[in-house]
Parts: structure tokens; C-alpha cells; sequence
């Protein structure tokens, strides 16, 4: 069973089409990247996972059941990125108004507060006001809420905003231990970095439709960008250089590439001079999931 599958997904605000047509697969105890620039339509989509928002058109299933059933529901945390908590209350005072909520109570949530709020490194502050916290300390006790009910599947929306590098690692390491436990992740983040440690699959949306799904070590692993430095190279031997690879780009002496495979590195090497090129150098280099994104998505909007 999937942790969750939508089919022709579709949203629209008047005539505004925020969700286009989404159809994906997510399965149980992945973390799975949700990628795209502003506006792709990527919040609009959580939110309709969750029944925030109800579909314009298409289907989905939960956790296999259909949207909205409140069962499913409790089964579910949510980390949503521009978060209102209620900043008069402890961190404590929060975590068991939230769990009051979820209809736990007693010793069983006295323990889990207390757990949670040693996992996200808050056990110091948990009689301060959530007033006084930092952006930084918010997103700690937002993941924790998030976690209260142990969830089966977790929307993390920007996780990592406003956190430090420690912050960040603390969030990478829950991650892991989650999905250790079986715990399905759907994360959305602007941090490309680290979404390429974090992730098993990605998916890229633009303009409210799924354009590519991936698994992220094979996606990055298999593309390594080529640098050559030569001299006598024609308009036609650089063309030539295609057969190997794509997004080909020259300037003067010098010829960019991306190719799937290292191993064709000796081929371009032998094909460079058969043509009476010089090669001076031919480097090959790590392409970042940085770069993978502009390649698939574009760079008509930002992240």
C-alpha cells in the first residue's frame, strides 16, 4: 500500500490554476522530496493532502483512505511552513494543548512531551513562552508537535527555515530516525542540499504538474559535468560532442558537457583528438542537485 497516491489532482481559484493535473506515487517509510520554483503549486498540494483545502477535481488516497477521513487524519503531522502558534503559552503548555487535540492525555502524554522535547533540544526552555523563542526555537517545537501522535506520515513543510547548522543536523538526524521506524516523510524545502542528503525519491512540479520523478541517488550519481580545455576546436567537433553528452556550452578553449557516465570520458578524450583537437585538460566534476533542478525545471522562477 502507498503511503499516499493522487490521480489528476487539480485545484483552481477562480481562474487560477494553482494544481494542474498532479498524479503521484509516494510509498510507505520513504522521504520524499517535493521540488519546484514559487508558485509551482507546492503548498496548494499539501494542503489538499491534508484537507485544508478541498480539490477542484481528480482523486487521492491516504493512507488508504480517501481525503478528509478524520481516522486517517490523527495518523498524520504537520509541520506547516508559515506557522501561528499560540505564543502565550509555555512550550510545554503548547505541546499538551496539542496532544489534548489528538485525544492522548495522562502519564502517556506527560512522557511523550517530555521525550519530545529533549529529541528537538528544547528540555531547558519548556516553561519559557513561546514569545521569547527564536525563529530557530518555533521550528524545533513545530517539528515536535508534528511528532506528538507518532505519526505514520509526516508533511514537513521548510523544515529547516531559520535554523542554524546545528538545527539543520538535528532535523536531518530525525528524519532518519523516523524513516528507521518505518515513518513516511513528504518534504518540501528550498535547501536543495539538503534535500540531496535527506531524500530517497524526488519529485520536480512546475506550473502545477509533476514533471519528473526520481530516485535521488540515481538522479545525481548518474550526472557528472565535463570540462574540457582544448585548442582547435571547430563549430562542428563541438557539435560532435553531443553524441556523448547534453547541454553542450563553449566559450573559446573551453567546452561544458553533461554526461551520465564517466566511463565516456576516454571516448571523448580519443574522438577530441582524432579531430586534431589539443586537450589540455578534461575534468570531470560532481553535479549538485542544485544544478539537476535548473536543468529540469528551468530558471523562469526561483526556488
Amino acid at each position: 500500500m502507498f503511503a499516499f497516491e493522487t490521480n489528476n489532482l487539480r485545484k483552481t481559484f477562480e481562474e487560477n490554476v494553482a494544481v494542474r493535473g498532479l498524479t503521484l506515487q509516494v510509498q510507505q517509510g520513504e522521504v520524499f522530496g517535493f521540488l519546484g520554483p514559487n508558485g509551482a503549486g507546492k503548498s496548494t498540494t499539501i494542503k489538499m493532502l491534508l484537507g485544508l483545502v478541498a480539490p477542484t477535481a481528480g482523486k487521492a488516497m491516504l493512507l488508504g483512505a480517501p481525503l478528509g477521513d478524520r481516522a486517517t487524519r490523527a495518523r498524520i503531522g504537520f509541520l506547516p511552513e508559515h506557522f501561528r502558534f499560540h505564543d502565550w503559552l509555555s512550550a510545554q503548555e503548547f505541546l499538551q494543548l496539542h496532544g489534548q487535540l489528538y485525544g492522548m492525555g495522562g502519564a502517556r502524554l506527560k512522557e511523550k512531551i517530555a521525550e519530545l522535547l529533549e529529541l528537538v533540544g528544547l528540555t531547558p526552555f519548556r516553561d519559557k513562552h513561546l514569545r521569547t523563542f527564536s525563529k530557530g526555537m518555533l521550528q524545533r517545537i513545530g517539528l515536535a508537535q508534528a511528532l506528538l501522535n507518532d505519526p505514520a506520515l509526516v508533511f514537513l513543510d521548510e523544515p529547516t527555515s531559520g535554523l542554524d547548522p546545528v538545527g539543520r543536523r538535528l532535523v536531518r538526524d530525525i528524519i532518519h530516525d523516523l524513516r528507521a521506524r518505518g515513518t513516511t516523510i513528504f518534504l518540501n524545502s528550498h535547501l536543495l542540499s539538503e534535500v540531496e542528503i535527506t531524500c530517497d525519491r524526488v519529485a520536480f512540479i512546475k506550473h502545477g504538474e509533476v514533471i519528473r520523478v526520481s530516485e535521488l541517488k540515481s538522479l545525481v550519481n548518474g550526472a557528472t559535468r565535463v570540462t574540457v580545455r582544448a585548442t582547435g576546436l571547430t563549430q562542428d567537433v563541438i557539435a560532435g560532442l553531443q553524441q556523448w553528452g547534453k547541454e553542450v556550452r563553449a566559450d573559446g578553449n573551453q567546452v561544458q558537457l553533461t554526461v551520465s557516465d564517466e566511463g565516456v570520458l576516454p571516448a571523448i578524450n580519443r574522438y577530441l583528438v582524432a579531430n586534431a583537437a589539443e586537450v589540455y585538460a578534461l575534468t570531470p566534476e560532481h553535479v549538485s542537485l542544485e544544478d539537476l533542478f535548473i536543468q529540469i525545471v528551468g530558471t523562469d522562477g526561483g526556488l
